[in-house]
């Protein structure tokens, strides 16, 4: 299973390695589709932290070639992909496909700006809990939220939570394609 991890400069280092590392743990290949090509200095809350080789960007990704999307968080990294019309777009392409989506901290930005959050109970950063409301979702404070094919969290400290529920859920949706291939 290939699955897109969607982040740039800012990400918050330990939200895209253990969920990179809990995805290739349980078999999955994720590649990271980022703004641009070269590398993406990751942070560490406000301190800046390792470099990451891109894979693709996200003007050349296309949501087709991936079973699933993770949206790792980091305030400057959430503020730049949601700016992106190309990650905009390319997040809401794999809600209209039905594909299973995992975002944590501040990437539920990206989820408002793709207007895919509506009607939908959510978790997040706590200060993005306005933004999210007013765009139309429900909510709360809890370490980690499956509605559908969405799995949140808000924090560092859910990212077992959070990993054990991407699992599940990139899990169930692979054996769904699966019974649809036969």
């Amino acid at each position: 299973m290939k699955v897109a991890v969607l982040a740039t400069d800012g990400v918050e280092q330990v939200e895209l390695e253990r969920p990179w590392q809990t995805l290739e743990e349980a078999g999955a290949e994720p590649e990271l589709v980022s703004l641009g090509s070269g590398t993406i200095t990751m942070y560490q809350h406000i301190d800046k932290g390792d470099q990451r080789k891109v894979d693709t960007t996200v003007a050349l990704a296309d949501p087709e070639d991936y079973a699933a999307l993770v949206l790792p968080g980091g305030v400057i990294n959430g503020d730049f992909v949601r700016a992106d019309a190309d990650a905009v777009a390319f997040v809401k392409a794999f809600f209209e496909a039905d594909k299973p989506v995992a975002a944590i901290c501040h990437a539920p930005w990206v989820l408002a700006e793709a207007d895919v959050v509506r009607d939908r109970r959510i978790t997040s950063w706590p200060s993005l809990q306005t933004d999210l409301r007013n765009a139309g979702a429900t909510w709360v404070d809890e370490e980690v939220v499956v509605d559908g094919n969405l799995v949140t969290s808000r924090n560092p400290d859910d990212l077992d939570a959070f990993g054990a529920a991407i699992v599940e859920q990139f899990a169930q949706a692979g054996a769904e394609d699966d019974d649809e291939d036969e």
